[in-house]
């Protein structure tokens, strides 16, 4: 067994940065990957139109910045202890700024933002290009993306367009942002992750796509230099925290996820409950494109070697939980949902789909809409929480078999986010989807993978395989119904979801 603890390095520690799409937050983490402080700091959602959702640049930078100075006062620790930083984040928000001034032209166009969906109509009558993003960028055309974010820019901005050819504009996702700020404009880099959620990034070749390039009109001169996920990013200034520190680790949140839950197997899966839901299977070193509208994505890229994986959405996980507090005022607090669930009968026939946006992914149903269905006289509060809770379940459940559908199976799953620390979802999920469940110590995980994978960078760790001896498990929930039983419940589900099906 290999040594974690290197006792000859100056900083043993790693600082984490995890910029999301509420909050900014700075992580310190021990070498054995324990966490040592924590700071947070919220900003502003803009919705300036309908469908438009926005950030100001320099609110998340000041925000970074003091999470970054705070984090210290919450611990014992000084710069001096750092090794090195790890940045994860939002992915596909875009920004573009002018390399002379460092100021923005425009706001941050946020992942949510759906102002060109009209362009990605009008794009979508070409089936070549339809085709070629797919199998170039394991991407659907989509707004979710950043390439019709960059080009929105250049054709909205006065002055953007000319700029931009002149050499004078940069353009990056949140990570390449932080990166160029903290370095005093010295670097403009982004990982192979955050470039593969662009739609401008050939995850076959590893390169920047020259067709899509030309197709957007956007200058390959505004492009980011694309790194492994562990890597010299350069080297934050020192007077942002004190001490110039080197930046060696770089990857979008659900991929620092899948790093932070130790995935590095083919068939290992991570699944992250949050406001939606987010899973991404290992698919090992070749990528495989989903016949189920899945997103093919890279996973990480070490030492120059790419791991993909597949990549399954749902709208509504714990976002569920809160329309049961918040719209239904079933419950006061989101906690009690586990012990009203517990009180039900598992088998009530009660199925609720909460399609309240649409449905995701496998099924892309944009007017979709929620509904619960089987009740009865027997149908109380219990059986309407404990159905909210089953349906991120059989969501989770549609996601596995999209992926066996497309030849990759996920063997292991190992969850995250504020849901997995409720034991009935957890039980029931593992019975649903015929598979263990497993819940780590440590539910950061998308900062913890961040760490990771500056820690291998830096030496603190030495491999992967070091990685693997960090992550402990919390809880393991292994499948207690049979497959009939299973068969059976899942069945209902199908039926539940036809009925609400628009398309």
């Amino acid at each position: 067994m290999k040594t974690i603890f290197r006792s000859d390095l100056m900083g043993q520690h790693i600082l984490a940065i995890d910029q999301g799409t509420t909050s900014s937050r700075s992580i310190i983490f021990s070498p054995k990957g324990s966490i040592d402080a924590i700071a947070q700091q919220e900003f502003s959602q803009k919705y300036p139109k309908d469908g438009w959702v926005e950030h100001d640049p320099e609110e998340i930078w000041e925000s970074v910045v003091s999470t970054l100075k705070e984090v210290f006062n919450k611990c014992s620790l000084t710069p001096s202890d750092i090794a090195a930083v790890g940045i994860t984040n939002q992915r596909e928000t875009t920004l573009v700024w002018n390399k002379n001034t460092g100021e923005p032209v425009y706001p941050a166009i946020v992942w949510q933002d759906r102002r060109t969906a009209q362009l990605c109509r009008d794009l979508s009558e070409d089936e070549e290009l339809v085709s070629h993003i797919t199998e170039s960028t394991g991407l659907l055309l989509d707004p979710y993306f950043s390439a019709t974010k960059v080009a929105w820019i250049l054709d909205n901005v006065e002055g953007a367009r000319q700029q931009a050819e002149d050499g004078e504009l940069l353009f990056g996702t949140v990570d390449t942002f932080l990166i160029w700020r903290l370095t005093g404009g010295e670097s403009h880099k982004t990982d192979a992750t955050n470039a593969s959620r662009t739609m401008l990034f050939d995850i076959n070749n590893q390169c920047w796509d020259e067709k899509l390039l030309n197709k957007f009109n956007i200058p390959r001169s505004m492009l980011p230099e694309v790194m492994d996920c562990a890597a010299d990013f350069g080297v934050t200034k020192e007077d942002i925290i004190g001490r110039a520190i080197p930046i060696q680790g770089v990857a979008g949140d659900q991929q620092a996820a899948l790093v932070g839950q130790a995935c590095f197997e083919k068939g290992m899966a991570k699944s992250t409950y949050g406001t939606g839901c987010f899973m991404i299977l290992n698919t090992g070193d070749a990528p495989l494109q989903s016949k189920n509208r899945l997103l093919t994505t890279v996973g990480y890229r070490l030492n120059g070697k790419t791991t993909y994986a597949l990549e399954g959405s749902i709208f509504m996980a714990g976002a569920t939980v809160q329309w049961l507090r918040d719209g239904l005022k079933l419950i006061d607090d989101a906690a009690e949902s586990e012990a009203l669930a517990q009180r039900a009968r598992q088998d009530n026939g009660v199925f609720l789909v909460p399609a309240f946006t649409g449905l995701g992914a496998p099924y892309w149903d944009p007017d979709a809409r929620g509904a619960i269905l089987g009740l009865t006289r027997d149908t109380g509060i219990s059986e309407i929480v404990a159905a909210g809770l089953q349906s991120v379940c059989y969501q989770t459940k549609d996601l596995q078999k999209a992926m066996e559908s497309d030849g990759a199976r996920p063997t292991t799953i190992r969850v995250d986010g504020g849901m997995s620390r409720n034991d009935w979802l957890m039980g029931f999920l593992s019975d649903i989807l015929g598979a263990e469940v497993e819940r780590p110590e440590i539910t950061e995980t998308t900062a913890l993978g961040a760490a990771f994978l500056a820690g291998l960078q830096a030496g603190v760790f030495n491999s992967i395989d070091d990685l693997t001896q960090c992550w402990k498990s919390d809880s393991v929930f292994t499948p207690r119904l049979t497959k009939q039983e299973r068969d059976q419940a899942y069945d209902g589900w199908k039926a539940a979801v036809d009925r609400i099906r628009c398309s």
